[in-house]
């Protein structure tokens, strides 16, 4: 596989305007390249959505151009050289995507090589085998959980450390993710905000400055800094339980 992807824990931070905390990565990413092609589908208001991300990319000289915007999504994504998809609520976004039939296309020419995917949060759940490592709501019911798979492992993006000074009785995330390695034998990297992941074929690192923690079945949650080496993930094989 020859898949080129930028995947991002989030797409702002604190005191900071989008994209500042990736800016030089994007550039790289897009190289030569001035047109995305934006998927705003997990948010409601796809129009303001597209004009905020528009407005953010503008400063390097991107022409972003909205899903919704085109008369024929199929042909948009066939069209596109860098598919963007954004962050909100993920089972929205996924439930969009089937609707809109554009799984098994997008999954195709990632895999190709013709076409760049770059996700945030919920987008960058998508570039996983499965939607199950959300933080999201279930505000609305796809027809399964399974996503773009253009990677063999989970992500966990906005990834938070436990608390353990706090009182608040609720699950922590560490709790969830290991719920989820009851049920099913799959890698999940919880992504700190600040923190992105970046595939060329067949090389995966870590970038940002906010480090990643590795969950992985039966074994100690593994600490990772910027810069780490996870390419060896891409060939480590994803055993899911049934949906």
């Amino acid at each position: 596989m020859v898949a080129q992807l930028l995947l991002l824990s989030n797409s702002s931070m604190p005191g900071k305007g989008p994209f500042a905390h990736v800016k030089d990565e994007i550039v790289d990413f897009f190289a030569a390249r001035r047109t995305v092609h934006f998927v705003p589908y997990a948010q409601a208001d796809h129009e303001t959505y597209t004009a905020n991300i528009r407005a953010a990319l503008k400063p390097l000289g991107v022409q972003v151009i909205g899903l919704p915007e085109t008369s024929a999504a199929q042909q948009a994504i066939q069209d596109a050289e860098i598919l963007f998809v954004g962050g909100g609520n993920s089972f929205r976004l996924l439930r969009s995507l089937q609707q809109l039939d554009l799984l098994d296309m997008v999954r195709q020419r990632v895999a190709a090589g013709t076409l760049r995917y770059m996700g945030s949060s919920a987008g960058s759940n998508m570039a996983c085998p499965s939607l199950r490592t959300t933080n999201d709501m279930p505000i609305v019911q796809p027809a399964s959980f399974t996503a773009f798979g253009l990677i063999p492992f989970q992500i966990n993006p906005h990834y938070i450390d436990p608390d353990l000074a706090s009182s608040h009785m609720g699950e922590t995330r560490v709790q969830r993710i290991e719920q989820f390695l009851e049920a099913n034998d799959v890698a999940v990297l919880g992504m700190r905000e600040g923190a992105w992941l970046r595939r060329d074929a067949n090389t995966l690192r870590l970038g940002g400055t906010t480090g990643a923690r590795l969950f992985q079945r039966h074994q100690e949650p593994q600490e990772l800094r910027e810069g780490a080496d996870l390419s060896w993930l891409l060939a480590r094989p994803a055993r899911f339980d049934q949906e």
